[in-house]
């Protein structure tokens, strides 16, 4: 029925399994099957060239779809993946990161070690050298949940 089909349809077959992976990409998006309707697209616009010959059996544009469906799915996912993770906010989701630099007075004393300031509606819990609570600090860098923290010279 399927080579039935393919007789009749030609070269065109491969066009339209092409069409159908790409709408298929639409139903279950992910960016994959892209790729392999563009091989067989691809294989659709060189059947058109070469569909009489007697080495364009179905065995070799079987081989020539698997080959060029890998080959477009490793330049499309270097292609995609370039830039990917490029952004205008890059500490969006890392609250600690963003608050480096930033200065506050110790709202608990540090004590062995920890203490703990109010940057903005926030309570944070800091780690740095022993100091009393009223003193201005610098967030020098984040650890995790826990802010290092260093007395700012007046």
């Amino acid at each position: 029925m399927i080579a039935a089909f393919i007789a009749e349809v030609g070269p065109w077959s491969w066009w339209l399994l092409g069409l159908a992976l790409l709408a298929a990409e639409l139903v279950m998006p992910g960016v994959f099957l892209v790729w392999i309707g563009a091989a067989a697209i691809a294989i659709g616009a060189l059947s058109l060239m070469v569909w009489d010959k007697a080495f364009w059996a179905w065995e070799v544009q079987a081989l020539l779809f698997a080959a060029l469906s890998v080959a477009f799915v490793f330049i499309g996912r270097r292609l995609l993946s370039s830039g990917a993770n490029v952004s205008d906010q890059p500490l969006l989701n890392q609250r600690g990161q963003s608050l480096v630099g930033r200065t506050a007075t110790l709202h608990e004393p540090i004590r062995e070690g920890r203490g703990r300031i109010r940057l903005d509606d926030t309570f944070w819990t800091v780690q740095g050298p022993d100091l009393p609570a009223g003193t201005r600090v610098r967030v020098a860098r984040s650890n995790g949940g826990d802010l290092m923290v260093e007395p700012v010279d007046s």
